[in-house]
């Protein structure tokens, strides 16, 4: 295979789907083998969802039961908003867990992938009442494009999905307060960027407030170019890809794995 994984299994596309579901399918199921690497798991619960183009609404999603160490661009589930299977499946769908995606990904054109999260650090992160502090080179990367959602019990209610949509508005990131985080993204790439620079954030948050003395601040200015410069970065468009690549490489997994039913 070439250094670009992606590309070769999405070439091996089975019959039963079309070049464009299949390529969809062969980057989540990779997302998600990102996720188990870097350790973001949560046993079998959480999200990384995924719109698939058509018609009629519908989104890729994890088969509930599984690691995700387990999923793949066969076993990925077609889901309905209301988080109901548009296919045959022998696997069932977490239909509580999707509230948080559904809600988003109706409201928002541009929330193509969203993952979500509940690492140590990141909910530690948002157990604090000043939550993310900007102060640190990822911290600021982030600097005006994080919201906040108060914490309503655990989220299996659809009556909350308004609110999530209104407390997240146009922003990318989203710190579900006293629970986890939430990413959107316009593809499984630029989500999975924003989610790693979020998680350092709140790993470098984590360690500094474990160290006796004060934190030191930066000015707005300074964050706001750094949040500026971060979104420039070469090479533009293709970064994010490079980045989920490289941790793809690095891992002791056959990429054949993903393409198993």
């Amino acid at each position: 295979m070439t250094t670009d994984i992606l590309a070769d299994l999405a070439a091996e596309r089975p019959d039963d789907y079309t070049a464009e579901e299949w390529k969809l399918r062969v980057e989540l199921a990779a997302c998600y083998r990102v996720f188990d690497i870097l350790g973001w798991t949560e046993l079998l619960f959480n999200h990384i969802t995924l719109r698939v183009p058509g018609e009629t609404p519908a989104y890729l999603i994890n088969p509930f039961g599984l690691n995700y160490n387990e999923v793949t661009a066969r076993n990925l589930i077609r889901i309905g908003l209301d988080g109901t299977p548009l296919e045959k499946t022998e696997h069932h769908v977490n239909r509580a867990g999707f509230v948080i995606h559904s809600a988003i990904h109706a409201a928002r054109a541009d929330a193509h992938c969203i993952a979500h999260t509940h690492t140590t650090d990141g909910m530690a992160v948002a157990c604090k009442e000043e939550g993310l502090r900007y102060d640190d080179f990822y911290g600021a990367e982030l600097w005006g494009d994080v919201a906040y959602h108060d914490f309503e019990g655990i989220t299996v209610h659809e009556d909350e999905g308004p609110r999530l949509v209104r407390s997240l508005s146009d922003k990318h990131i989203m710190i579900l307060r006293n629970h986890g985080m939430l990413v959107v993204g316009g593809d499984v790439f630029s989500t999975f960027r924003w989610a790693w620079t979020l998680e350092r954030a709140c790993n470098v948050q984590c360690a500094a407030g474990a160290l006796p003395g004060p934190d030191r601040s930066l000015s707005d200015e300074i964050r706001a170019a750094c949040a500026r410069d971060a979104r420039a970065f070469e090479p533009k468009g293709l970064l994010e890809r490079m980045l989920f690549l490289g941790v793809l490489r690095r891992a002791a997994f056959d990429p054949g794995e993903l393409l198993k039913t």
